[in-house]
């Protein structure tokens, strides 16, 4: 009796630990965790030793890039192109450790004798534009025999759309727009040459490899650039083919040049606009950043700028904003309100594609 009682106290202490393991957030893998999913959406991540790993080439650019929205522009269409490809239910994503920041300045620099790496033209800032800006990679993986192997690759390589320069030293900055054309070329001769370095690594040389173009919007443009072409490189492939374009479009509404935007989106977002306005007839501004994938509306970024209300006023504002937006905003699109003062975020409106009702939420403080 003793040794079944020895026994299923034994048993009932495993049950125990299997159910605790359970309600872990990640799984562990030779020192590497996967943090699990919250959404469908989003890829899994990796903690290395305790922390994040963060990508070793992000943030390097040839020339400090002025305009933040070319930033984010590419690191989301980029993982937009990558969850076509590697989707969030089978991959993990590990941020870029295959092109360190070392090699990222390398290549992002001019050719030359010091750097015969450079994948910018040699020769002078006043004659020869740079046309590569930036570059980002990202890993995606599969857990194997209790460890994570890289099954393919995602490089998104950043082209200048206007190439900006100094004549001297800290003298005044000239600009030079480059033609679509241009850009499309030195593009694609870029990534065929990324392809062929990322084969010399081991790892790399029997994965898929996709390489995506996007063109920097302008230093003074409000709104950042976007993807115009990508490449799906099988493995061992060594030269890139294939292109597909892309036909994807950021604007600022309410848009001047109303030919470049559809008239009934346009119409629907200066309604809009216009009844928010009437609500507190100061406010600073009221303008949206529109997405068009094929020449269709995907999605709208909205920003109120107000001045500091109070509390109530703010939670009545926001409500107010919220019927006004369901009643004029174009519907079956992901729309985000953000609304501002000069002391932060006041507000915040989310709709996700096939919902009615936003839902919103309102900053406060204890």
């Amino acid at each position: 009796m003793k040794k079944l009682n020895v026994l299923f106290v034994a048993l009932l202490s495993a049950l125990v630990l299997a159910a605790c393991g359970s309600n872990d957030n990640s799984s562990s893998s030779s020192g590497t965790q996967v943090i699990s999913q919250t959404n469908s959406n989003y890829y899994q991540g990796v903690i290395k030793n305790g922390h994040y790993l963060t990508s070793k080439s992000r943030g390097v650019s040839v020339q400090q890039n002025d305009n933040q929205l070319n930033l984010k522009g590419f690191e989301n269409g980029l993982l937009s192109i990558s969850k076509d490809q590697f989707p969030t239910d089978t991959y993990i994503l590990q941020e870029g450790q295959y092109i360190d920041t070392s090699t990222a300045e390398d290549w992002l620099g001019r050719k030359s004798k010091n750097n015969p790496d450079g994948l910018n033209p040699a020769g002078s800032d006043t004659k020869k534009p740079l046309y590569l800006q930036q570059m980002d990679e990202q890993d995606f993986m599969e857990q194997s025999h209790g460890s994570l192997k890289i099954k393919g690759m995602t490089v998104g390589l950043g082209i200048n759309s206007v190439y900006y320069y100094r004549k001297e030293a800290y003298g005044a900055v000239y600009q030079k727009k480059l033609s679509d054309s241009d850009i499309e070329k030195q593009g694609k001769e870029i990534a065929d040459k990324v392809l062929q370095r990322l084969r010399q690594k081991k790892d790399l040389k029997n994965i898929p490899i996709v390489i995506a173009l996007y063109k920097q919007a302008s230093n003074d443009s409000l709104v950042g650039g976007n993807f115009y072409s990508y490449s799906v490189n099988k493995a061992g492939s060594t030269s890139v083919d294939n292109w597909k374009s892309l036909d994807i479009k950021n604007y600022v509404l309410p848009d001047s040049s109303t030919s470049e935007v559809n008239s009934n989106d346009e119409d629907a977002f200066e309604n809009f606009k216009n009844q928010v306005q009437k609500f507190f007839p100061n406010l600073s501004g009221v303008t949206a950043q529109a997405h068009y994938v094929d020449g269709t509306l995907r999605g709208l970024h909205v920003n109120i700028t107000t001045q500091f209300y109070g509390q109530s006023e703010i939670i009545s504002f926001t409500q107010y904003v919220a019927s006004t937006a369901k009643k004029y905003l174009p519907n079956n699109i992901p729309i985000d309100i953000q609304v501002s003062s000069s002391e932060g975020i006041q507000s915040f409106l989310s709709r996700k594609t096939g919902s009615k009702n936003f839902y919103t939420h309102v900053f406060t403080s204890y």
